[in-house]
């Protein structure tokens, strides 16, 4: 997402925006963060309906947080994407991809195990309920 002079260019094309999918797989991440938890890329294969292995699985759970990225820059939040992982624990690349996209990691790729903890930490913050 690119601004210029208050608009957004949007760098992820839009396919999923509005869909029961996007909603879904958009409340699976924000539980997760609010319990500081993670969730995998195959569980929101799932929630999608694509297999929960493959080319297919990734690129369609990667447009799909991808675009949900995208939104929670617009509205100057955290990579809400940044909950997910791999079955290792880990993110996949496209999340660091998509960061430098969208401006928020310039790193080196030996940056982004900090960078992803990071992005990970202000989502939780972001993401916490309040207390009584």
């Amino acid at each position: 997402m690119k601004i210029v002079e208050n608009f957004y260019f949007p760098v992820v094309t839009e396919k999923y925006r509005g869909t029961t999918e996007y909603s879904r797989v958009r409340e699976l991440l924000v539980r997760a963060a609010e319990s500081r938890g993670l969730t995998t890329y195959g569980e929101i294969a799932v929630i999608m309906g694509l297999p929960t292995q493959g080319n297919h699985m990734s690129n369609g759970t990667g447009h799909l947080l991808g675009e949900i990225s995208e939104e929670e820059k617009k509205a100057d939040r955290p990579m809400l994407s940044a909950v997910v992982v791999t079955v290792d624990g880990t993110p996949g690349s496209g999340f660091f991809k998509l960061a430098k996209k969208l401006g928020k990691f310039k790193g080196e790729a030996v940056d982004e195990d900090s960078f992803w903890r990071q992005e990970l930490e202000a989502v939780y913050e972001a993401c916490k309920r309040p207390t009584a």
